[in-house]
């Protein structure tokens, strides 16, 4: 195995992106941790992705994109029979009804508890990155989670996650707030929004700061929120948050925190009315997070870089943000 900085967990999967109207459809490669790994790798960092792939043609192409991008694969893992896909309309969000999962018997989803020496995979890699969609899949995928993260946790790694929520995952009779803070708690770095945390976390989210609806008053909750989590899980001592409001579907107005050694540190704010892909923003401005702890940024370089690489994925088709690093200085 090469030696790397960084390693994200997660399950690779192909994007299918149907235009009806044109009776064509757009495949992309890609996955929350996938599409973190690509951003690293474009800004310089030395980062190895663990998936799981079937044995056959198709997942040897889809490695083939990411080494091209300079993403190490030679952790993957290999078996079962497919790779796991994701039918989204082009331009959609993930959040919102449009996104049909076709993930079941998916060989990522198959790694079985117990089968993988993750102390040898991880080598001496300094981060580990993993999502909340993970453990959404099924019970075997939580068992599967903690084995990586308490490996992680024995190598003295920095570990971040994303508490990103698909709410048509969570189908096996487990809640995420049953689930999450049981793997959160490993976490050095907690990303997310407000109402994600709420849900997973069991936070408190600030009802009155959100009837009020200014931007004053969500940095308030952000504030509340992020001080919870802190106080919940004493191994994080950094925590970020990221404001997404969109009233068309090409409409998107951002901005994003950053809490760390006590203060909140605040982003520019952008607003566009061209978005051509929301696909991959959240896990732009997460390797932005990484990125940023990695190379030494400030804690206001930190969070003005995460949310200028999470603006500017919003112009970029397909799930991997590819735009330099010096552009994304720029934007800043």
């Amino acid at each position: 195995m090469q030696p790397v900085s960084v390693i994200t967990f997660g399950e690779i999967l192909l994007r299918l992106s149907p235009e009806w109207a044109q009776q064509r459809a757009a495949i992309f490669v890609g996955g929350a941790e996938a599409n973190v790994a690509a951003a690293l790798a474009t800004w310089g960092n030395t980062v190895a992705y663990i998936s799981k792939a079937p044995e056959n043609g198709l997942s040897r192409q889809v490695l083939e994109q990411l080494q091209t991008i300079g993403i190490q694969t030679d952790r993957m893992l290999w078996g079962g029979d497919r790779i796991g896909a994701y039918y989204l309309a082009q331009g959609s969000d993930l959040k919102h009804a449009e996104v049909v999962y076709d993930r079941k018997y998916s060989s990522f989803s198959e790694i079985k508890p117990g089968t993988v020496n993750w102390d040898d995979l991880l080598g001496d890699a300094k981060w580990f990155h993993w999502s909340a969609i993970s453990p959404a899949l099924n019970p075997d995928a939580v068992i599967i989670c903690k084995e990586v993260l308490e490996a992680a946790t024995r190598k003295g790694m920095t570990i971040s996650t994303d508490l990103n929520y698909r709410s048509k995952l969570w189908q096996y009779g487990q809640q995420p707030i049953n689930v999450m803070p049981g793997l959160t708690k490993y976490c050095h770095v907690i990303m997310g929004n407000i109402w994600a945390a709420n849900m997973m976390l069991g936070t408190p989210l600030n009802q009155e700061a959100i009837a009020a609806d200014t931007k004053e008053q969500y940095l308030q909750a952000a504030k509340d929120a992020a001080a919870a989590i802190i106080a919940q899980f004493p191994v994080c001592n950094r925590v970020a948050f990221t404001f997404r409001f969109s009233s068309a579907p090409s409409h998107n107005l951002y901005y994003a925190v950053y809490w760390k050694d006590g203060e909140l540190f605040v982003s520019r704010q952008y607003e566009t009315n061209e978005v051509v892909d929301r696909v991959g923003s959240g896990d732009s401005f997460m390797a932005g997070l990484i990125h940023a702890n990695l190379n030494g940024y400030s804690n206001q370089e930190t969070i003005s870089y995460a949310a200028a690489a999470a603006y500017t994925k919003l112009f970029r088709t397909g799930d991997f943000n590819l735009t330099a690093k010096e552009s994304i200085t720029q934007l800043m």
